[in-house]
């Protein structure tokens, strides 16, 4: 929560943005966002993202969190900053980074530059400071939820104080004019003045009184009261006219503390005046005195305002008959267009044309399926005819040569035999397994295998190679300080210390 230092987001490339902005997504639902969802949601690949998120949590705009049930991510306050002053320079809202000129309890403040070279005001939320974490005393943004991050929080208190801002500059309130918002960023202009609590002396201490009461007043009877109205959040000009700034802590007439607020804003400034102008006054505006005449709480949805008393309150003033009769308008128009509108099932001709001839060309590639197998079968059956065909004929043969060497055996010798028979062997083998025979290289070589010798390997490499597994076994079995490192799984961790636990225990188990 230190000073923004803005020197790193000129390097930042695209993709660094869009794993910024994953995370952020991720965050939505989760309190640590684990890697594997943020390469999803970035959809880049997992190794450049993993990349990416080293990076940036080298930079400090991520955190990796070490979590009871699995490992991620999370943003920090400089990489929510970085994501809004992305999105706000590329509006063209902003176009250069100041110094920072003002720190509250709840934000920091900062001199920008505009695209025109103009100096704007930024105000960036910063809810979970130390000196003030509070939250769901003095501020309803949980509205019943049990958690929800800071970062969410901020988001949330920019997001009303520029709908406050927007509603008080339409009627006429001396504050800063709004420009624009993003995330908890709020722009407005930057006011040449002082605060009042840095102003020791003023022409006229009483007409300045004057002036901050009827706009106290002027607030409750828009519907609104300041909460905070104090020496720290009132501005004056070189003119000495007031400016009010600081508004998410703005509640509603209708609140059930809205007296208590209302009377401690008019104590705050009475106390002042008489400690730093020796000013008092008998004349102090009471709750009792607002009269409604606006409905600004119902419009910006103020805290304490429900939705039963907005209804009210709008019938009240007779602010939504305007509003119904609109809505309604809008709806008739809407119908009128849904009914003009049918719904197209007609295919054009081209459309028809291309869909006929697809049919055509799956037509002839089926066709042409079915005369490539037909191929396929008629060339088997002849081979299968020709094999059989060659068969029968080696059959024949073989027997006749066996009847003409049974009738010539009183006049051969057994050598004879010997050879006539491996000759005999060798024309009819290929017919034995009905597999052509086909004569390999290696045939020619497989009777020298055994006379070959195989290569030894030096005894001093056995040695070595032995004394190395042995080694290797003794580390294994020495239990050893495992350090956390990289991205390990959650899971993976308690299994191991789980088995170091066991490894660890076995000793006492075998002496029971």
């Amino acid at each position: 929560m230190g000073k923004l230092n803005v020197t790193l987001l000129r390097y930042l490339t695209r993709e660094d943005f869009r794993v910024l902005t994953a995370v952020e997504m991720g965050m939505k639902n989760h309190e640590i966002v684990p890697g594997m969802l943020v390469a999803s949601i970035a959809n880049l690949r997992h190794g450049g993202v993993h990349k990416l998120l080293r990076e940036l949590c080298k930079n400090r705009l991520l955190e990796y969190v070490r979590g009871k049930n699995y490992d991620g991510y999370r943003l920090t306050n400089a990489g929510y900053d970085y994501l809004a002053l992305k999105s706000l320079t590329s509006r063209d809202v902003v176009a250069s980074f100041g110094n920072q000129i003002g720190v509250g309890k709840e934000s920091n403040i900062y001199v920008v530059g505009g695209p025109n070279g103009e100096q704007l005001c930024l105000k960036l939320h910063r809810l979970g400071r130390i000196c003030f974490r509070k939250i769901r005393e003095k501020r309803d943004y949980h509205k019943g939820r049990k958690q929800m991050s800071w970062i969410y929080l901020s988001r949330i208190s920019a997001t009303k104080e520029f709908a406050y801002m927007k509603a008080l500059k339409n009627r006429g309130f001396p504050i800063p004019n709004p420009i624009d918002f993003n995330r908890h960023c709020v722009i407005m202009d930057l006011v040449n003045g002082y605060t009042l609590q840095n102003v020791n002396e003023v022409g006229d201490p009483a007409a300045l009184y004057d002036k901050l009461m009827n706009l106290l007043l002027k607030f409750a009877n828009h519907g609104v009261i300041h909460g905070d109205f104090n020496e720290f959040n009132i501005m004056i000009d070189d003119n000495q006219e007031p400016i009010i700034i600081d508004f998410p802590q703005m509640v509603s007439t209708a609140h059930p503390q809205a007296q208590y607020y209302f009377d401690r804003d008019v104590t705050c400034i009475r106390e002042f005046f008489r400690r730093r102008f020796g000013y008092e006054s008998e004349l102090a505006p009471c709750f009792t005195d607002v009269v409604r005449q606006d409905a600004l709480d119902a419009e910006v949805s103020a805290s304490g305002m429900t939705k039963q008393m907005e209804k009210d309150l709008m019938k009240e003033l007779g602010l939504n008959e305007s509003d119904s009769e609109n809505s309604d308008d809008d709806n008739d128009r809407e119908d009128e267009n849904n009914d003009d509108e049918e719904p197209q099932d007609i295919l054009t001709e081209s459309e028809g044309e291309e869909g006929e001839e697809e049919n055509k060309k799956e037509d002839n590639f089926t066709n042409e399926k079915e005369i490539e197998e037909l191929r396929r079968n008629v060339e088997e059956a002849v081979k299968n005819v020709e094999f059989n065909e060659h068969k029968t004929k080696a059959t024949e043969d073989l027997k006749e040569d066996i009847d003409g060497h049974r009738s010539d055996e009183g006049c051969v010798s057994e050598n004879d035999e010997v050879e006539d028979l491996k000759e005999f062997n060798s024309r009819f083998k290929p017919f034995r397994d009905n597999v052509p025979r086909q004569r390999q290289d290696s045939d020619r070589y497989s009777s020298y295998s055994a006379s070959t010798t195989a290569s030894t390997i030096a005894p001093e490499i056995v040695k070595a190679r032995v004394k190395a597994s042995i080694e290797r076994k003794e580390r294994k079995g020495q239990a050893r300080r495992r350090l956390a490192k990289g991205e390990a799984s959650a899971k993976t961790r308690s299994r191991r210390d789980t088995a170091d636990n066991i490894r660890g225990s076995t000793g006492i188990w075998d002496d029971i």
